[in-house]
């Protein structure tokens, strides 16, 4: 497993990189059949990260955001299949506020079961496959990540910049002692939730999910879970690959 997680982040910062070079340019956006923006840094970083899994493993179906957005869905019957996002947080590449991150996930059985994570503006890399072994590494220095108990203060909760229901949102606050709700972009709320440093990541909007495998994979490796709404966990394999309303959080926080 350590030489699969070495190569996907291999990957993952080989995508990053091309991701930077449209990043630092003079780019354009377009508009996909659903109504979300695209760079030409998306089609980019995904041709590296299927090229890449293709010669590691050509019997594995991948499942990549831009290649469905072109109507183009393996066969998932097997109990194995990547879930690739070349550029999650496409709205924050376009600000350019450097919230955006590069996921590969190997799912088994419907579970994540290895998830790396690259955010190239920060130079970090997450990675998890199996309980323990969460990681972040940035500036040639590695640490291990474990979610945290509450503070007595309260929660920090994470929340998207514009997405989600906001009363389902505001709804969810008053049930909890919060002490802080913290907006950011793209599964960075995932990895921080992994990472001890924020507790609940409640989602009440649309993801798909390559949004969500591989922070999944590296939060349940830091101890912490995604669940529905009704206390089940996160299932991946779904029909139109569509999430379900969910939670993030570490296990000792309570919904």
């Amino acid at each position: 497993m350590d030489v699969l997680v070495s190569v996907l982040c291999t990957l993952a910062r080989r995508a990053g990189g091309v991701v930077l070079d449209v990043y630092r340019s003079d780019f354009t956006v377009t508009t996909k059949a659903d109504d979300s923006p695209v760079t030409r840094a998306d089609q980019a970083a995904e041709d590296v990260i299927v090229q890449g899994l293709r010669d590691l493993a050509c019997d594995i179906p991948i499942v990549a955001e831009e290649a469905m957005a072109a109507g183009q869905t393996p066969d998932i019957s097997g109990n194995r299949f990547w879930l690739v996002d070349p550029l999650d947080g496409t709205e924050a590449f376009i600000r350019r506020n450097g919230e955006f991150t590069v996921n590969i996930a190997l799912i088994e059985n419907g579970r994540p079961v290895v998830g790396v994570i690259y955010a190239p503006v920060r130079d970090q890399l997450y990675m998890g496959a199996g309980p323990g072994t969460a990681q972040v590494q940035q500036k040639g220095c590695g640490r291990l990540l474990s979610v945290r108990m509450p503070p007595p203060e309260g929660v920090t909760v994470l929340a998207s910049h514009r997405h989600g229901d906001v009363a389902l949102l505001d709804a969810f606050l008053k049930t909890h002692s919060v002490h802080s709700v913290v907006r950011l972009s793209s599964s960075l709320k995932l990895c921080l939730v992994a990472a001890g440093e924020a507790d609940l990541y409640p989602r009440f909007g649309r993801t798909m999910e390559w949004d969500t495998a591989a922070g999944h994979a590296i939060l349940e490796a830091a101890g912490g879970c995604v669940c529905t709404l009704g206390g089940e966990d996160l299932r991946y394999g779904k029909p139109g690959f569509d999430n379900p309303h969910f939670i993030a959080r570490g296990t000792a926080t309570p919904i």
